[in-house]
């Protein structure tokens, strides 16, 4: 494809990964067998909070994937960050998933972190392929400590989200191990702490709305 159909193509799949639960997920859903005890209104509501944000953020990770894709110098980064996008989209049907089972819905605000990740990640792929791994390091790495806070917040009835979370933590721990695997340049301290704020904001704002 030329560079316009790429963009054209990007534009679809931005609109339909962050307004749409259209995702089948290629492995089994964490939480089908887990025994669910009931919940309050309030635990309930927390643990839609929560996986709204764990979506907002899947939804980010594919942008920035696919932005650092679009612009990656090596083939073999290019085919990385498929890869890694494409195993990303069995936490979006995860999250939606368990999303409705909570009789709630996905951020309003995805597709503006969307747009936002993914003009990330194009630039990261334009400076070079060993700074596009290390952003890929250190957004995982960042997003581990805030599914762990998630684990620590959620209410001890609720099994079937701990569930999803936890394969999700394992997941993205591997996909920071394979970035540095791969020659990711350690970002500057400055970075690190640029995208720890920009992050505070996607979350709490995507807990509520």
């Amino acid at each position: 494809m030329n560079l316009i159909d790429l963009l054209i193509n990007e534009v679809d799949k931005g609109l339909k990964y962050s307004t749409q639960n259209y995702q089948t997920e290629t492995r089994p859903y964490p939480a089908d067998e887990v025994e669910q005890e009931s919940l309050n209104e309030l635990e309930k509501n927390h643990s839609a909070g929560l996986m709204r944000v764990n979506h907002s953020g899947e939804v980010c990770a594919q942008a920035l994937y696919r932005g650092q894709a679009i612009t990656a110098k090596l083939e073999d980064t290019r085919t990385k960050m498929e890869q890694a996008a494409s195993e990303e989209l069995d936490h979006l049907s995860w999250c939606n998933k368990r999303l409705e089972e909570l009789d709630s819905k996905q951020s309003a605000l995805n597709p503006i972190w969307y747009c936002m990740s993914f003009s990330i990640g194009a630039v990261a792929g334009l400076i070079g392929d060993k700074w596009s791994l290390g952003f890929v390091h250190e957004t995982e790495e960042q997003v581990v400590k805030h599914l762990d806070s998630h684990l620590d917040k959620l209410s001890y009835k609720d099994s079937k989200t701990r569930s999803v979370i936890e394969q999700m933590r394992v997941d993205e721990e591997q996909h920071s191990k394979d970035a540095l695997e791969a020659g990711a340049e350690i970002l500057p301290n400055e970075v690190k702490e640029l995208m720890s704020k920009v992050a505070k904001v996607m979350t709490e704002t995507s807990y509520h709305i």
